[in-house]
C-alpha cells in the first residue's frame, strides 16, 4: 500500500480480501468484499464475484454513454502521510500492509481527541443485526428477514438496491455505506427490488446497531479485557439490588491469558456491577464494553462485583496488544 491513493481506494482496512471495479479515469463502479466476526470469506463467493462483475461491466457500458453520473474523486491521501506509519514501517523498510494504515491512523485520533470509538473502532456493523441474512452467491438478495427488517416489510426475495438513497449493487456497496451512518441514528432508509417493482422501507435502528466483535481485529487501541459476559435481565438486577439500567453482567468465560498475564482473577459467575464506581452508561449493556468504550489500552481499574452473595473489589488491568508492524 505504499503508494496507493488511499484517499480513493478507502475502505475497512480488516477486509482480507476487497475488490474495486473502476475505470480508466478512476470512477468507482462498485466495491466487492466484506466479512463479519464470523469469517474473513463469509461474504466472498465466486457465484456473488460474477454477479458482480457482470454488473460492473453494464455500468461501464454506462457510463460510455454518458448515462451514468460521475462522482467527484476525494481528495488524494497516501499511507506517507500518516506520521507513526512512517516512522515504524517505512523507516524500517516494511510492508505497509492494510491494517496497519487503519491501526495508525487510529492511534493518531487517540492522541490527538478525535477518537470515536463507535465509529472508529466499531467498524462495519453486521447486517444480521438488523435481522437480515443474505443469499450469499446471488449476491444482494435476501434469503431470511426477522426483527426490524421484517417488521419494515422486507420479504425474503428481495433484492437490496439503495441505502439511504445511494445505490447499492454489492454486499461491499452496502457495508461501505452502513459504516458512514452516524452511530447515533435512529433508521435508516432502504429500497428494494420486488416483483419488478421497488419499494421503499425505514428500518429501525436496534439499540447498539453498531455493536460487532472487536476481536479479529488488529487494534492496538482496543483495550483487552480478557473475559465475556452477558447482560443481568432486568428480574436479575431486581434480585441483586442494582439499577435497572445499570451495566451489571455476570461473566460467562475469563480468557487464559489473564492468568498468564495476571491482568484479573476473575472467576464464571461473578457479576460486575460497576467499573471505577460507575455503574451506569448510555450505550454499554456490560462491563467489558464499558471498558472497551471509556477506557484506554492499558489502563488499570477497579471492578465491583458479586461474588457468592459479597460485595468486593478487584483490580483488572487492560492490555495494550502489540500486532505486527
Amino acid at each position: 500500500m505504499d503508494d496507493v491513493d488511499i484517499g480513493l481506494f478507502e475502505y475497512d482496512r480488516q477486509n482480507t480480501l476487497y475488490f474495486f471495479a473502476l475505470n480508466a479515469d478512476e470512477q468507482i463502479y462498485l466495491r466487492y468484499g466484506g466479512r463479519d466476526s464470523r469469517s474473513p470469506d463469509v461474504y466472498l463467493n465466486l457465484q456473488s464475484l460474477e454477479v458482480a462483475l457482470a454488473r460492473g461491466l453494464e455500468l461501464h457500458r454506462l457510463d460510455q454513454q454518458g448515462k451514468l453520473a460521475r462522482s467527484i474523486r476525494p481528495k488524494p491521501a497516501f499511507a506517507r502521510e500518516i506520521p507513526l506509519l512512517v516512522e515504524r514501517t517505512f523507516a524500517r523498510n516494511n510492508c505497509v500492509e492494510c491494517h496497519l494504515i487503519g491501526d495508525f491512523q487510529n492511534i493518531h485520533r487517540e492522541q490527538d481527541g478525535t477518537l470515536d470509538k463507535l465509529q472508529h473502532l466499531y467498524k462495519s456493523p453486521d447486517i444480521r443485526t438488523l435481522g437480515i441474512e443474505l443469499d450469499v452467491p446471488k449476491g444482494l438478495v435476501v434469503k431470511e428477514t426477522r426483527e426490524a427488517a421484517a417488521a419494515a416489510g422486507m420479504k425474503p426475495g428481495d433484492l437490496i438496491a439503495a441505502l439511504n438513497g445511494a445505490p447499492v449493487w454489492t454486499f461491499g456497496d452496502w457495508q461501505y455505506l452502513y459504516d458512514k451512518v452516524p452511530r447515533s441514528s435512529g433508521r435508516i432508509a432502504m429500497t428494494v427490488e420486488r416483483d419488478g417493482n421497488s419499494v421503499e422501507l425505514a428500518i429501525a435502528l436496534p439499540q447498539r446497531w453498531w455493536w460487532t466483535d472487536l476481536r479479529f481485529r488488529q487494534a492496538t487501541i482496543d483495550p483487552r479485557v480478557y473475559f465475556d459476559s452477558r447482560p443481568l435481565s432486568e428480574e436479575e438486577k431486581n434480585k441483586y439490588g442494582l439499577p435497572v439500567k445499570g451495566f451489571a453482567s455476570e461473566v460467562h468465560h475469563v480468557d487464559t491469558f489473564a492468568e498468564i498475564m495476571k491482568s484479573h482473577a476473575l472467576k464464571v459467575g461473578d457479576i460486575i456491577y460497576a467499573v471505577d464506581g460507575v455503574e451506569r452508561d448510555e450505550n454499554a449493556n456490560t462491563a467489558e464494553l464499558f471498558i472497551k468504550l471509556r477506557k484506554k489500552a492499558g489502563d488499570t481499574v477497579a471492578l465491583g462485583l458479586i461474588r457468592e452473595g459479597k460485595r468486593l473489589q478487584m483490580p483488572l488491568t487492560t492490555f495494550r496488544m502489540s500486532f505486527r508492524k
